[in-house]
Order: structure tokens, then sequence, then C-alpha cells
């Protein structure tokens, strides 16, 4: 049996393969800057008896996860999977890897992530050959989740949002500024609470300062494709949730910038099981 997860900030998809027969489950997502060993151990655990699967029964584990794109993390999380998986067979490697596999397979490709954060890199059919620095959700992740959630929220505290919507955010998120701020900057988690807030845009999508918005992170995230020079000028494949909630809305800002698109897909969990079943 093979196991298999693609792990992000905020929620791990869990595959059981057994032949042909396929298991799916989700628990929450488990990036090791964020999470301790303890609670690791305990959402694999719930994967398993959800699945359900038992630990000994299984050969090969691929853990693809956000916060594993150094070889310090994935050594932990290896280390961290080997204990409930000890006869098994152990891959741990970044999320950006995982979407490459997904979606190109052996093939060549630019690919980005737009999940609850973002990245992007040149695969060369085997390995990430080139890639930006991903300074994570405070100083970066242009055009996630969380990006638009920090820029929704900035601007209805500093009351930049149009009233009628400020009034709208306000019936949806009745927080006082002093909560909202303990959420952020005390709360765990601050990532994925400010990627929850994109729905308010899923909603409103039809207002023009969502509009703007919308063009503005995503046009942030587009024009990373210049660092990557000839190999930029490929087709920008995509993976992630913001992918599935605006794909007209990427597909407008790509165009803008001048950067082709390629496939786009929510998850890549199909093209993961595609890849290693071949």
């Amino acid at each position: 049996m093979k196991l298999i997860a693609d792990s992000g900030s905020t929620k791990t998809h869990w595959v059981l393969l057994n032949g042909s027969e396929e298991t799916h489950c989700s628990t929450v997502g488990l990036n090791p800057l964020l999470v301790d060993e303890p609670f690791f151990l305990k959402e694999v655990e719930s994967a398993c008896r959800m699945l359900p699967c038992e630990a000994e029964r299984v050969g090969e584990v691929f853990f693809y996860g956000a916060g594993c794109g150094t070889e310090n993390a994935c050594q932990r999380v290896d280390e961290w999977l080997g204990r409930y998986f000890r006869f098994a067979r152990r891959e741990v490697h970044g999320d950006m890897l995982g979407a490459c596999r997904a979606v190109c397979g052996s093939g060549v490709g630019m690919v980005g992530i737009l999940g609850t954060g973002s990245n992007m890199c040149y695969y060369n059919g085997s390995v990430i050959a080139k890639q930006r620095v991903s300074t994570g959700f405070i100083l970066g992740d242009e055009g996630s989740g969380n990006n638009i959630g920090k820029r929704l929220l900035k601007d209805y505290l500093e009351e930049r949002m149009p009233q009628e919507l400020r009034i709208m955010f306000h019936d949806t998120y009745p927080f006082s500024t002093a909560e909202f701020l303990d959420r952020i900057y005390r709360q765990p988690y601050a990532n994925r609470f400010l990627a929850s807030l994109v729905s308010f845009a899923s909603l409103h999508r039809d207002e023009v300062y969502i509009k703007e918005v919308l063009k503005d992170c995503f046009s942030a995230f587009f024009k990373q494709v210049g660092y990557f020079g000839e190999e930029g000028c490929l087709p920008l494949r995509l993976v992630g949730g913001i992918v599935a909630s605006f794909g007209d809305e990427l597909a407008e800002a790509a165009m803008s910038c001048g950067v082709e698109l390629g496939e786009m897909t929510a998850s890549p969990i199909a093209g993961l099981i595609r890849f290693h079943m071949s």
C-alpha cells in the first residue's frame, strides 16, 4: 500500500492506494513550521483511522508539504512519520515539488501554487531547477489567500474599503479592531485566519473595489515570472484553492502582465496519484 499526503498550511489531503483502489480523507494542514510533533502525530493517527489503514501494512509514504522547503524541515517531518510508519519507505518533499509532479509529470514547465500561501518555480522534469525564495505570509505570498485576506482586513481597519462593503464585512466578521489584531498577532495560525477572509472577496467579486484588490494581488504574483528569464516564457501552470475560486480574475491579471497560463487545477492529488502509479 502507498500513502500520499498533500499538505498545505490549512488542509492535508490524504489518499491510500491499495492496488487499483483509492481511499481519500482530509485533516488540518501540517506545516512543520506551525505545528509540533505531538499535534502532527495526532493528525496522522486520525487520518489512518478515517482511511482506514494499519501503519504496519503501509509500504511507502509520500508526503508533500508546505513548510517542507528546506532539508531540515523535510528531515523533521520524516522523523515524525517514522514514529508511526516504522516499516515504510518514506519520502518528504515540499509542496512545490508535489505541484510540479502533479501537473508536469516528467515534463518541463513553470509551475505556481496559489493557496493559503503562494510560490513559483521552474521544473526541469526531474527536480526544481529554479525557485524564488519564499518569504512567507508576512513578507511575501503574493496572490495567495492570506495575501488577499491581509489586503481586505487592512483596508477595512484603515477605512479604505468602501462604506457599503465595510458594513457587510463587519456583518460577516463582527470583531472589534482589538479582536482582529489579537487574531493576527497573538493567536496561532494567523495565515489561516487571513486566508479565511477570501470567501468575502468571492461573494462580492463583482464589486469594483474587490476587482481592484484581486487584480493588484494577482498582478504582484505574476510579476515574479520575470525572475525566471527565458524559462518564464513557458506557460505557467497553477495549482491551489485560489485557482478554483478566481479562475477568470487570474486569467485577466495574467494577460495584463503578459503571462501565458497553462493547466490550472485546485488540487494536485489526482496528478500525484498518476505520478506514483506510473
